[in-house]
């Protein structure tokens, strides 16, 4: 399977934010794709047995696609295009480095 590093790139930005979209919508009662300052974020606030499995099963996801913005989440205020520009800036390099990793794995 051959593809390109923008491909892979933009495949990968899709794929974030069709997460955390997804995962949003599953976990909270409030349809985001970021939640508001003060909310807990990576975890979820549902009692329910399921959604409670579910939210501990990607927690480590989470914990690799958010961990890192999560003082960027916790601002007063900040405006919703600096949250989305800085999730975008950060899965680019954290694509490239798996689209890096990828392609020195196939090469040996």
């Amino acid at each position: 399977m051959k593809i390109s590093r923008t491909k892979f790139v933009f495949l990968f930005l899709i794929s974030g934010f069709a997460f955390l979209f997804i995962s949003n919508v599953i976990f909270r009662s409030v349809v985001r794709l970021i939640p508001e300052s003060g909310e807990a974020f990576l975890g979820t606030e549902s009692l329910i047995g399921w959604k409670s499995t579910v939210s501990t099963i990607l927690y480590p996801i989470k914990i690799v696609l958010v961990g890192p913005m999560l003082p960027l989440i916790n601002l007063p205020d900040p405006p919703p295009p600096f949250l989305v520009i800085g999730f975008a800036f950060y899965w680019t390099i954290l694509a490239l480095v798996i689209y890096y990793l990828i392609a020195k794995i196939k090469r040996s």
